[in-house]
């Protein structure tokens, strides 16, 4: 700021232009809720006529609160994520708070370093994905007090509360119904299971459904590839060279499926007669392939919704009356068929066993 810069407007310009007092001003912006529609339009139009910005930093000096959430997510690439961001942050928005984001590409070495520079920039809470992350992340949230919710998962945690789904019960279902198409030999794309319990959880529900009807989920057949529409083709690559081919591919997100589906397409292999395939999340996208994705319906937005809610209740000693879990729901569509039939033994083998 040079001597030639008008001097920045203060509060008290606002409340001024206004025409209200120094204290409603003051309220309209921190506490909008708590004035009169008409006061706090007056203060909204002075703000924008004026330029004015609040001190932010003096402010969260006085109270100790910044009236910031870090949301720190695994990556922006999977579109479920997005929707449950959009929504954490709308909510966050009509509670009076502003989001500060983080990515941390699924590096659990990376996450740390991330955690403690969006909690060095002073946050009121910390939302994270998952329950599994390293001791020194639950020491650091736990040292600061800093009010922490983990989503997309449910079960207990070192510190922090839980807003999730049963992701185990969600692939146990889905198996359920490829294994009633009279599919026997199936295989599963999930993610690295190191450090991952969604992905154990949810390899273990296809497992279990398997066992329950007499067959077995063979460790070749557990394939860890990328949520990603790369390791979805990947996964339908290590399929094609199996001399027993599974008949069914049961995928973790829908991004992978949407590739397998795509690799089937090159490799000359029929969806749902050759290769059935089943999707996680039921992004927009699930529905407009062909054939459309049957998948696994996971209630992104209201994740997001529920851990702002939760997280502002942590931040502000408060609680809402809120659900800690959510319902997933398949969602049949047409890439799950019938198992292809066995081939007929040949005429030459039926003549020997005669």
């Amino acid at each position: 700021m040079t001597k030639s810069d008008p001097p920045r407007p203060t509060l008290e310009d606002v409340a001024k232009l206004a025409g209200v007092s120094l204290g409603s001003a003051s309220r309209a912006l921190s506490v909008p809720d708590q004035v009169k529609p008409k006061t706090l339009a007056l203060v909204k139009r002075a703000v924008e006529q004026l330029g004015y910005v609040s001190n932010g930093a003096a402010r969260a000096l006085a109270s100790r609160k910044t009236h910031t959430i870090g949301a720190i997510y695994p990556t922006m690439y999977n579109p479920a994520f997005v929707d449950s961001l959009q929504t954490l942050q709308q909510t966050l928005w009509g509670l009076n708070y502003q989001v500060v984001l983080a990515i941390h590409e699924y590096k659990p070495e990376r996450e740390y370093d991330v955690v403690r520079a969006v909690v060095e920039r002073g946050v009121d809470g910390v939302v994270l994905v998952g329950t599994s992350h390293e001791d020194r992340v639950f020491d650091l949230m736990r040292q600061r007090r800093i009010p922490l919710v983990l989503t997309w998962q449910i079960g207990e945690s070192r510190y922090g509360e839980c807003i999730g789904f049963d992701n185990r019960q969600a692939t146990y279902d889905m198996t359920r119904e490829v294994l009633a198409r009279g599919h026997e030999r199936i295989a599963v794309v999930c993610g690295t299971r190191a450090n991952n319990p969604r992905a154990v959880q949810r390899v273990a529900g296809t497992a279990d459904a398997m066992r329950e009807a007499g067959f077995e989920l063979t460790e070749d057949c557990v394939i860890e590839e990328p949520f990603s529409l790369e390791g979805g083709r990947d996964a339908v690559r290590r399929l094609a060279a199996m001399a027993q081919r599974p008949t069914a591919l049961i995928c973790h997100t829908d991004l992978q499926a949407i590739g397998a589906m795509y690799e089937c397409g090159v490799l000359g292999l029929r969806v749902p007669e050759d290769l059935s395939i089943t999707g996680m999340d039921d992004i927009e996208l699930a529905a407009l392939m062909n054939p459309p994705l049957t998948t696994i319906r996971v209630p992104t937005k209201e994740i997001g919704v529920l851990a702002a809610r939760r997280i502002v209740g942590m931040a502000e000693q408060r609680k809402f009356d809120d659900p800690a879990t959510v319902a997933c729901e398949i969602v049949l569509r047409e890439s799950l068929g019938k198992a292809p039939a066995r081939p007929a033994p040949s005429r030459k083998r039926a003549a020997r066993k005669a």
